[in-house]
């Protein structure tokens, strides 16, 4: 599934980004264009872009750096089906020594995994006849227990039953997590996805299904058994066949094998050792590593084929893998609830939405990661922003949210026309 790739480098002001660049010298840099990207790269002016602003982002990321509110950052920036930014910043480690980061490292992506894996792959279902997103929660979850009014929990269940889109758009009632060495005591661990959903199933609902928006891991850990119950895969299998392999990503998916392991980005030191290649997220990596609120790992330039074919409504290169209409409704406010300002796995104006910055427009939309990971996509002016940090390396404590908002500031101004 994953393949090692050399990296392109980029430099800043006359400054290497990394020192590896003279070992690979132009040949590296060669290979890595060819075969380390599918977009084509081109001039920022070539595409109605300003490289001069563009440029503002190194002394935004060297400036982070140097506080160390993260190690290292990958930064990729795509309009109009063309590369137009593409840096590596700082290391992808401080511990157990520095390294420096490489375009082409794997990134533990977090979040990220619930619209590009879970939402997609619920949405080809729907395409392919299979469930409806008004389909009942309990249709598949049996035992999903519905809201009861806090003040008497023996009532009589309160409202209606929650429906697939009630959990694609975070207003299911679930509340957002659920204690994961509680979840490992209890089932073992790795713990069945059965026995992690049944859990949930029977927790309290926070509030009525379409009453208030509460981002939950739970409900796209869910999703993900609505997609195994019906496919008969799990999400790391339907997603590799139906999504990453016809894009030819080679480089995204779950569980990265411990041949790649020295090209992923260490996340959080635990028990001494960073996890490299090893999920995050606690009840993903209480499953094993493969679940649908986290798991996913992916470089920056796979992530930008996944952009681009959002912003070609579903389609990349002659591959098709969604409709332009599945896409459409992804990618809106969905009208039941458009107090969330969410959309079917994306976020387009909810408070998590940080990472789009000022500028772009209310049909922009993208996600986060806890990581800190994150990808913004602009429709109107077929602009995407990737932009891959490890904040939580060594220690769980570094800072994303602001700096995510004026990196999407800065290539919003950098669009002339």
């Amino acid at each position: 599934m994953f393949i090692s790739i050399m990296n392109s480098m980029g430099r800043h002001k006359g400054k290497s980004i990394f020192s590896g660049i003279l070992f690979f010298g132009l040949f590296g840099l060669l290979f890595s264009q060819i075969h380390a990207q599918q977009l084509p790269v081109s001039e920022p002016e070539a595409v109605g872009m300003s490289s001069q602003q563009l440029e503002r982002l190194d002394s935004l990321i060297l400036a982070a750096v140097e506080k160390k509110e993260f190690p290292g950052a990958v930064i990729v920036v795509g309009r109009r089906g063309r590369i137009v930014f593409r840096k590596a910043y700082g290391e992808c480690q401080w511990i157990p020594q520095p390294q420096p980061m490489q375009i082409s490292m794997l990134f533990d992506l977090a979040s990220l995994t619930k619209p590009i894996a879970t939402a997609t792959s619920i949405m080809i279902l729907v395409e392919q006849g299979k469930i409806r997103l008004w389909d009942k929660v309990k249709d598949f979850v049996s035992d999903f227990k519905p809201y009861t009014a806090a003040q008497d929990k023996d009532q009589e269940p309160t409202g209606k039953d929650a429906c697939l889109w009630h959990l694609l758009t975070h207003t299911s009632g679930l509340p957002p997590y659920t204690d994961a060495a509680a979840v490992e005591k209890k089932y073992g661990k790795p713990c069945r996805l059965d026995d992690l959903v049944a859990h949930i199933a029977a927790l309290e609902k926070v509030s009525p299904p379409g009453k208030e928006f509460h981002y939950s891991c739970l409900g796209f850990i869910t999703l993900a058994y609505i997609v195994k119950k019906v496919s008969g895969q799990d999400i790391a299998a339907f997603s590799r066949e139906h999504i990453f392999q016809p894009l030819n990503l080679e480089n995204t998916g779950y569980n990265p094998p411990d041949k790649v392991a020295h090209l992923c980005v260490p996340t959080e030191v635990i028990g001494g050792t960073p996890l490299r290649g090893v999920v995050h997220d606690p009840l993903a990596r209480v499953q094993g590593g493969i679940s649908g609120n986290a798991g996913l790992f992916s470089t920056a330039d796979d992530l930008a084929v996944i952009a681009q074919m959002f912003l070609n409504q579903g389609e990349f290169r002659d591959v098709r893998i969604l409709s332009p209409l599945a896409v459409m409704r992804m990618t809106e406010v969905y009208p039941e609830v458009s107090f969330s300002g969410r959309g079917l796995g994306w976020d387009l104006n909810s408070s998590y939405a940080t990472n789009g910055g000022d500028l772009f427009g209310p049909n922009s939309y993208g996600h986060t990661g806890y990581t800190g990971t994150s990808v913004w996509i602009d429709p109107d002016t077929g602009t995407f922003v990737i932009f891959l940090t490890n904040r939580v390396h060594p220690h769980d404590k570094g800072k994303i949210v602001p700096i995510r908002s004026k990196v999407a500031n800065i290539v919003a101004a950098a669009i002339k026309n």
